[in-house]
C-alpha cells in the first residue's frame, strides 16, 4: 500500500477539504490539476500521526477539534458520512447558558445553581449527575466561547422559556436552524486549517498491549485501511438511535417510533466501548419528538404547544398534559396508534412565525387554517362534536374557570380562539441519551470507574444528562449541551494532559 499523506489547498474564495487518506499516485494526479499543495510526511510505522484524533464531524467533533487546536494541538477529524453535520445540523442549534453576559444584557437573572436545580427537577438524580452539574457551571462560558472564539452567530432567545427551563437561557442562531451553527463551526475548522476527511469510517480503535487507546483503523475511500496514530482520541460519533437492535435492547418503549435523526447514528461508540470494558450510563434515556409534521417530515415547532396549543387524536380528544414537553410526550403520541393533530390559534402562529422551519412548513401546506371548529374538524374528518367539547373544556381551564383534566397549568397567554390552525403529526425518535460512562472531563470510564487511557467521548457517544430512562427527563438543549460542551471540555483537557498548550 502506498503511504497516505495529508493534502490541503486553498482555492480562490473557498477552502476545499478533501480526503486525506489517499495514495501518492492520487496526490500526483491532484497536483497536475491544481498546482502546488502542502503535504505532510508520515512515518513508516503509521500512515498518519496526530496529537488528537476526533472521530465524528458533528457539533461535538468540530467543537472538540477547535478547542484542541486552539490549545496548541495538531488535530485531525474523520467522518464516516460524506457530509459533516450529524444531529447538530438537524437541531434548532439551541444551547443553554446560565448566567451568560447575553442574559445579563437582557436583565435575566440566572445562575448555574438555578440551571442545576431545573435539570434535576426534570431528570432527577442519575448516573451522570456530576457531569450535568459541571456542564451547567460552564454553560455560560461555553456559549460565550462559541460567539467569541469559533465564532458562531448566536443570540439569546428571550421570547419564552423552553421545556425544562425556568428562565430564558437558550442561545441559538437567529434562524433556529442547527445547520447555521454547523456552518459556523465548519468555517472555524477551515479558518484554522484543521484536517477534515469525510467518507472515512473508523473500523476499530487501536490499543497498546496495556490497553491504552493509541489510534484508529480507518477505511478510506478507494484505498486499503489506514492506521492513524493519536496521542488522544475523542469519540464524537453520535448515539445508537439508527440501530434498531440497540434501541430495542435499551429503549424498548420508543422502538416502534420512526427515526428522524442523523443516519450515521449506528452506535459504534457503544460497541467499541463494550469491547474495551467501558461502562455505560443512562442507556434507557432518549430524546423523542411528539410532533413531526406528517408526511412532510419536518418538525412542527413546539412553540405551537408551549404557547397554548393542544394535541388531539383521531377522535378529537386530548390524551395527556402537553406541558411535559416534546420529548416526554412522544411516547404518549405513539401509544395512540391513530393519527394525531396539533391545534393552535393565530396568536400562537404569530409567535412561531419567527422560526424559519415553521414558515417553511406553512409554505409547504403542512399547516392548514380554519375559521371555525366545524371547518377545523372537516379538514381531517374529525368528529366535530367531540372536538368542540375538547376545545371548550380546554378553554375553560385555560381561562382559569375549571381545572384541566390532565393537570396542565401553563396555557400560554389565553384560551384558543379562531382563527385556528392544525397540523397532522407523528412521533419520532431523534437521538439516544445514553452512552459511554464518562467523568466531568470527558474521559471514558471502565466499568470499575477507572479511566481508559487517552479515550474521551462526547455528544451521543457519551452518556447524557436526561435521566436514567425514558424521554421525560429531556430539557431543551440537553443534546447540544452534551455535544458542544463535552467537545469543548474534552478537546481542551486532552491537550492539557499532553502538555502542548501553546495558546497565549
Amino acid at each position: 500500500m502506498a503511504s497516505p499523506i495529508v493534502l490541503r489547498w486553498q482555492s480562490p474564495g473557498e477552502r476545499l477539504l478533501i480526503n486525506f487518506l489517499i495514495s501518492r499516485k492520487q496526490v500526483k494526479e491532484f497536483q497536475a490539476r491544481v498546482g502546488n499543495e502542502q503535504m505532510d510526511a508520515v512515518d513508516k510505522q503509521w500512515d498518519m500521526n496526530v496529537d488528537v484524533l476526533v472521530i465524528g464531524a458533528g457539533g461535538c467533533g468540530l467543537a472538540a477539534a477547535i478547542a484542541a487546536h486552539d490549545e496548541g494541538a495538531q488535530v485531525a477529524i474523520v467522518e464516516k458520512r460524506d457530509k459533516p453535520g450529524g444531529n447538530t445540523a438537524l437541531s434548532t442549534g439551541s444551547i443553554p447558558g446560565a448566567g451568560s453576559r447575553f442574559q445579563k444584557a437582557a436583565n435575566i437573572i440566572d445562575s448555574p445553581e438555578i440551571m442545576i436545580a431545573d435539570l434535576e427537577r426534570i431528570a432527577g438524580q442519575h448516573e451522570l449527575s456530576q457531569v450535568s452539574d459541571y456542564l451547567s457551571r460552564i454553560s455560560a462560558e461555553l456559549c460565550e466561547w462559541l460567539v467569541d472564539s469559533v465564532p458562531a452567530r448566536m443570540s439569546l432567545i428571550t421570547d419564552y422559556c423552553h421545556v425544562g427551563h425556568s428562565v430564558p437561557r437558550l442561545h441559538a442562531p437567529a434562524s433556529r436552524r442547527g445547520q447555521d451553527l454547523m456552518d459556523d463551526l465548519l468555517a472555524g475548522v477551515a479558518k484554522r486549517d484543521i484536517a477534515l476527511a469525510v467518507g472515512n469510517p473508523v473500523q476499530s480503535l487501536l490499543t497498546s498491549s496495556d490497553g491504552d487507546v493509541i489510534g484508529a483503523l480507518i477505511a478510506g475511500k478507494g484505498v486499503e485501511s489506514s492506521r492513524i496514530k493519536a496521542s488522544k482520541v475523542i469519540l464524537a460519533c453520535n448515539g445508537f438511535a439508527a440501530n434498531r437492535d440497540l434501541v430495542k435492547e435499551f429503549c424498548p418503549e420508543i422502538a416502534g417510533a420512526e427515526y428522524f435523526g442523523a443516519l450515521g447514528s449506528q452506535g459504534e461508540a457503544v460497541q467499541w466501548g463494550r469491547a474495551l470494558g467501558a461502562g455505560l450510563a443512562n442507556m434507557a434515556a432518549y430524546q423523542g419528538y411528539a410532533a413531526v409534521a406528517y408526511p412532510h417530515g419536518s418538525l412542527l415547532s413546539w412553540t405551537t404547544l408551549e404557547k397554548g396549543g393542544v394535541l388531539v387524536n383521531s377522535q378529537g380528544e386530548r390524551f395527556g398534559n402537553e406541558d411535559i414537553g416534546y420529548s416526554g410526550y412522544a411516547r404518549l403520541v405513539l401509544e395512540q396508534q391513530t393519527e394525531v393533530f396539533a391545534i393552535f390559534d393565530d396568536r400562537i402562529k404569530t409567535i412561531a412565525d419567527k422560526e424559519d422551519e415553521f414558515r417553511d412548513l406553512v409554505e409547504l401546506g403542512g399547516i392548514k387554517a380554519a375559521a371555525s371548529t366545524a371547518e377545523l374538524a372537516a379538514l381531517f374528518n374529525l368528529p366535530v362534536d367531540k372536538l368542540a367539547n375538547t376545545l371548550a373544556s380546554y378553554n375553560q381551564a385555560a381561562d382559569g374557570k375549571a381545572a384541566d383534566r390532565f393537570g396542565r397549568n401553563k396555557f400560554g397567554l389565553a384560551p384558543l380562539q379562531t382563527k385556528y390552525w392544525i397540523c397532522r403529526v407523528t412521533p419520532g425518535l431523534f437521538h439516544t441519551q445514553g452512552g459511554l460512562k464518562i467523568d466531568t472531563t470527558g474521559h471514558v470510564l471502565r466499568r470499575d470507574g477507572s479511566r481508559i487511557p487517552n479515550l474521551f467521548a462526547g455528544g451521543g457517544a457519551a452518556g447524557g444528562i436526561s435521566g436514567r430512562a425514558g424521554a421525560a427527563g429531556y430539557a431543551s438543549g440537553n443534546g447540544l449541551l452534551t455535544a458542544i460542551g463535552l467537545g469543548y471540555v474534552s478537546g481542551r483537557t486532552a491537550v492539557q494532559e499532553l502538555g502542548l498548550n501553546l495558546a497565549q
